[in-house]
């Protein structure tokens, strides 16, 4: 066991895993005076994507996405400022240009992050890998905050899985793409179902004989992201990647994911000769996901291929579609609001593993739950930020049941409608300007009596 401190503090909160979301966890309790032990494996066990033993180690990109105000990300990375976090301090320090994208230099962000918490007195950093919830060197602890990121090591995921008993865990491979429904061009779309004429579940792009081998061609000669190493190329039959169906032949696709049985165009009176169907993320039908269509293509392949789909020519991708290996958990059914396992009281879940995706959702959900976890210890009540807020839009996420619950990343369909009608531009800016409003009074109200 390799110690950083050399004198041992009286702790009170164990964090496992010093990635971002961990690390932002530690950061809020240590400014508010309360100590922390981050239980980290690196560099005695390495996960299959991490090299480095740094804290805060980013392993796929060095972007952060938009930095512009009016975007989900932007607005939450806003609301992170306004918090103090510590991701957002080590990404102001070490950006890198990146146009409108905020990008950091990672060798110099890991550092940050490392040193940053290093250098706090009531933090303990030890290197060693915890195998599961009931280690005993958690026995001492109040509280205990699993952030391993989206990669937990095997021993810790199956002490997870069986402490919430029936409430599976998830290995997701698929993750289809969601756009916009404002950016949906609506006169050439219309809602049925296959196999139910009463229902209208489904949003439908017909697509002529001339569409559908455009479409089948962009999908065959479009880029393809290289598998990591740890990532085994097998997939399952339910959800194989768009691409390798059109690779099996040419109408694989119409009498598979795209097959028009059932439906009739209104607008033409017949049978189109193949649909692309999407269907509704939310209740308030405020984002779409493109049904089957999984795919291993880069995101710039995918935005040439998908805007070819009638009706989607304009359209806005709030999460693009990939097939990866992956670690969450049915967060809904198996955690309280607050992040805490709700059949084991003071074990807590943070980062990717809850069902956020991304670097700054993950870092977010840290940090809130620093927050709420340092309000506890200071008798300070905390209460969830307003669902109208990027930050409580992400939270609603890992709280609303879903039939098939998957990662999401923050956009303004999380949150609650306008109810008024304004174009695109300014529909945006309403959202930021009410999102800003709630912050501000949510913050005063519950927040003020802790330490930044």
């Amino acid at each position: 066991m390799i110690r950083y401190k050399g004198e041992k503090l009286q702790q009170k909160v164990a964090v496992i895993g010093g990635g971002l979301a961990g690390s932002e966890v530690t950061w809020k309790l240590a400014q508010n005076g309360i100590g922390v032990t981050v239980f980290e494996m690196k560099p005695a066990k390495f996960s299959p994507a991490h090299n480095d033993d740094k804290l805060g180690e980013l392993v796929c990109s060095n972007s952060f996405r938009s930095d512009m105000l009016f975007s989900g990300v932007g607005l939450l990375k806003q609301e992170m400022r306004k918090a103090k976090s510590l991701v957002m301090q080590a990404a102001e320090e070490t950006r890198v240009p990146a146009g409108k994208a905020l990008a950091v230099d990672r060798e110099r962000f890991a550092e940050y992050v490392t040193r940053a918490l290093q250098e706090l007195p009531e933090v303990e950093i030890v290197r060693q890998e915890i195998s599961g919830i009931d280690d005993p060197v958690l026995n001492d602890y109040s509280s205990v905050v699993i952030a391993t990121g989206p990669l937990c090591s095997d021993s810790l995921t199956d002490s997870i899985l069986n402490v919430i008993g029936n409430q599976e865990l998830y290995f997701y491979d698929a993750i289809a793409p969601i756009v916009s429904a404002d950016s949906i061009d609506w006169d050439k779309v219309f809602f049925a179902s296959r196999y139910d004429p009463e229902s209208s579940d489904y949003l439908n792009c017909p697509l002529n004989e001339e569409e559908y081998y455009r479409l089948r061609q962009a999908l065959l000669t479009g880029e393809r992201v290289n598998p990591e190493s740890f990532e085994s190329e097998k997939h399952f039959e339910g959800c194989l990647p768009v691409e390798t169906l059109a690779e099996r032949g040419e109408m694989t696709l119409a009498f598979g994911p795209l097959k028009p049985v059932g439906l009739e165009d209104p607008g033409t009176g017949e049978t189109p000769f193949a649909v692309v169907q999407l269907r509704a993320e939310n209740l308030e039908k405020t984002m779409f996901n493109l049904v089957g269509f999984q795919t291993k293509l880069t995101y710039r392949a995918q935005k040439e291929a998908f805007t070819l789909i009638p009706g989607l020519e304009n359209a806005n991708f709030l999460r693009l579609g990939s097939i990866h290996r992956n670690t969450y958990i049915n967060s809904p059914q198996a955690l309280t609001p607050y992040l805490g396992i709700k059949n084991r009281p003071g074990i807590y879940l943070a980062g990717q593993i809850t069902g956020v995706e991304g670097y700054v959702e993950s870092a977010a959900c840290g940090l809130w739950l620093g927050l709420y976890l340092a309000g506890k210890y200071k008798d300070v009540q905390v209460d969830l930020p307003p669902e109208d807020t990027a930050l409580g839009g992400l939270l609603k996420h890992l709280r609303t049941p879903a039939k098939d619950f998957q990662p999401m990343n923050v956009n303004f369909g999380l949150l609650p409608p306008l109810n008024q009608k304004a174009k695109k531009r300014r529909r945006k800016e309403l959202y930021v300007q009410r999102a800003e409003q709630s912050w501000q009074q949510w913050w005063e109200n519950q927040v003020s009596g802790l330490a930044l």
